[in-house]
């Protein structure tokens, strides 16, 4: 356990300058530009299963008509549909959203929770969205545990799990507090550029000669021209 720590950490460390170079995963983004817990909630909730690209034109128009929750209370649940389209499930999502400003605007005075319990019992928060908000809009340790995170962190042989919950709870073992916002920021952008889930760029990758590649197939180079006679 001791050596696979001290793994994990090793590559986390390596990494977070080099995911410097990539593009920022939208949720961050909007975490930089803004400290609105409501904003980040709202975003969280739109980029699951969806394209960072999709994701942020999405947020951009519904804050456009609903920059805080009480406006987005106002909304009908078509208005925020049409708003969001085409984020994946976007119809679930509007339904979600809508449920969730009745509930922060009835129940809490429009303020988004700080806890984990208080998040997960808004409609359409699942722990790793709960976490994610933690993180980046409140600035507290927690590990948000989505598809790269999972997927990679099995890949490197660092956990062997069979749920994002399992992982979730296997890296809180491992790792301490000090690395946990880091994991899903520096994963998910490692996880679209260089580890990706189809043909990943072994070749390129900083970790390649280092990583247990459990379960991968590399991306097939083309042949070396022959050279010239």
């Amino acid at each position: 356990m001791r050596g696979m720590d001290d793994t994990l950490k090793q590559f986390l460390d390596i990494l977070d300058k080099e995911v410097e170079r990539y593009r920022v995963p939208v949720i961050d983004l909007i975490g930089v530009q803004s400290s609105d817990p409501y904003r980040v909630l709202i975003a969280t909730i739109l980029s699951a299963r969806t394209k960072d690209e999709v994701t942020a034109a999405a947020t951009a128009r519904l804050f456009a008509e609903a920059p805080t929750v009480d406006e987005l209370r106002t909304l009908s649940e078509e208005r925020i549909g049409a708003l969001i389209y085409p984020v994946g499930f976007y119809r679930s999502k509007a339904r979600h959203l809508r449920g969730a400003a009745e509930m922060l605007v009835e129940r809490l005075h429009g303020l988004v929770p700080d806890t984990l319990d208080g998040l997960l019992a808004l409609p359409g928060v699942g722990r790793k969205t709960a976490n994610l908000v933690l993180a980046v809009a409140f600035n507290t340790p927690a590990i948000c545990v989505d598809t790269h995170v999972h997927r990679i962190s099995n890949i490197w042989g660092v956990v062997n799990t069979a749920t994002v919950l399992e992982t979730e709870m296997a890296l809180r073992e491992l790792l301490p507090q000090a690395y946990w916002q880091e994991v899903n920021r520096t994963l998910v952008a490692f996880g679209q550029a260089i580890c990706r889930p189809v043909a990943p760029h072994c070749d390129v990758c900083l970790l390649t000669d280092r990583c247990a590649k459990i379960g991968v197939t590399p991306r097939r180079l083309p042949p070396l021209s022959a050279p010239p006679q």
